[in-house]
């Protein structure tokens, strides 16, 4: 059974930058890739990023592309997100989620979460 725990969030300035940690348990890098979400109030939960522990794939929506950046660090069992240049519709509670590996990197089927950590930027 994976477990999440999310870390990191915080209230910052539009343009500063903030690193999400996931710490992840119960699971092997190999058999699982793993995502952020994130979601606004009065939204739906968004897909945000994705990585894969082997390869190195990455995936990205485009309202963050270029702007965040997905990692991990197998021997911490722990998966990052680097946030910079961030704006006020970054604003949203941010969810570290595990599904079981697949050939491709998807923005879906993911279904193990953690607690989420909010983040909220001002203007």
């Amino acid at each position: 059974q994976v477990q999440l725990v999310e870390s990191g969030g915080g209230l910052v300035q539009s343009g500063a930058s903030l690193r999400l940690s996931c710490s992840v348990s119960g699971s092997t890098s190999g058999s699982s890739d793993m995502g952020w979400f994130r979601q606004a109030p009065g939204k739906e939960r968004e897909f945000v990023a994705a990585m894969a522990w082997r390869g190195g794939s990455t995936l990205y929506a485009d309202s963050v592309k270029g702007r965040f950046t997905i990692s991990g660090d197998d021997a911490k069992s722990t998966v990052y997100l680097q946030m910079n240049s961030l704006k006020p519709e970054d604003t949203a509670v941010y969810f570290c989620a595990a599904r079981p590996r697949s050939w491709r990197l998807r923005s879906y089927g993911y279904d193990t979460w953690g607690q989420g950590t909010q983040v909220t930027v001002s203007s």
